[in-house]
């Protein structure tokens, strides 16, 4: 099967779409295919950012996206490589891949992770139900770099631990001076400040991107004026949980639970019967809090050019 490799364009974005629809073997994946593309080329324009796609005549049979770290200049990633079922194993992902590590390095990579890059990212890593892609990871010189995990909240049934009513701690809060409320733009700067402070800043833009999108959302619980904490939802993808934080100083005070669940209500009002918690740190706490469990495993690799 002969194939040429050439640039993504916005005009080849709706087949791009349409092939990941298709290429995806988990049906979670399929179905958010639009979300993962979009969000995956809503980057910024500067130069870091790069798409390949693989044509056999006039059909799209193949695509890879890769970026530039934004924290570290000489990290590339390697966001997304999907391959037609029909096109397998005749060397196009390869051929991707290859292509897409020789623009990582002329653009000033010195390495190459198969991994996420946020605040745009499609999933941590491999999920190591993708079977071939470890395979093909490994045999084309990657090393398993870290394990990362999504967690699953339950949201289609009324009594689910991750729907429990918050009623009576927002009242605890209340009496300590704390006010729970939905976000808006205007609180954009404060939780920048609050995120840049506490966790690094590169949740800021999904964030804010969450808090613009009609599918996502954000909660905030504040004290005098103070930005305590908060949960955000649908930056990602409209089923995705996440970014959330709270101020070191205001920890234990069950902030974190509130928040969360208050963004997982608006998920169910939203129709969503399961919400994913993006790349879950504290495993514990969303257990406790909502009843999570521990449902997508993702292999992260990285390789020296």
């Amino acid at each position: 099967m002969d194939h040429v490799l050439v640039e993504l364009t916005d005009d080849g974005v709706p087949a791009v779409v349409q092939l990941c629809r298709e290429a995806l073997d988990l049906p979670e994946d399929a179905a958010e295919a639009a979300q993962i593309v979009a969000r995956l080329r809503e980057r910024p324009t500067d130069g870091r950012t790069a798409g390949l796609v693989a044509m056999v005549g006039d059909t799209v049979v193949g695509v890879a996206l890769s970026s530039i770290s934004a924290k570290d200049p000489g990290r590339g990633h390697v966001d997304l490589l999907a391959v037609r079922r029909s096109a397998r194993r005749r060397g196009i992902g390869r051929a991707l891949l290859t292509r897409t590590e020789e623009g990582l390095a002329k653009r000033g990579a010195t390495e190459v992770r198969l991994a996420g890059n946020p605040p745009y990212y499609a999933w941590p890593g491999i999920d190591v139900r993708y079977t071939p892609a470890v395979c093909a990871a490994l045999k084309l010189g990657y090393e398993q770099d870290r394990t990362a995990w999504n967690m699953t909240a339950d949201l289609s049934y009324d009594d689910s631990p991750a729907l429990r009513s918050t009623g009576a701690a927002e009242e605890r809060l209340a009496a300590s001076g704390i006010t729970v409320r939905r976000a808006t733009p205007e609180d954009v700067p404060a939780l920048a400040a609050l995120i840049g402070e506490h966790f690094g800043g590169a949740w800021t833009d999904e964030v804010r991107h969450a808090i613009s999108r009609a599918e996502g959302g954000c909660h905030l619980a504040v004290r005098d004026g103070e930005l305590l904490g908060f949960a955000a939802y649908g930056s990602s993808r409209p089923t995705w949980f996440g970014p959330m934080g709270t101020a070191p100083a205001a920890e234990g005070l069950g902030i974190g639970g509130v928040l969360l669940r208050r963004c997982l209500r608006d998920q169910r009002a939203a129709g969503h019967e399961r919400a994913q918690i993006g790349w879950v740190g504290p495993v514990p706490f969303y257990s406790g809090s909502a009843g999570a469990r521990i449902e997508r495993v993702f292999f992260l690799y990285r390789k020296q050019l």
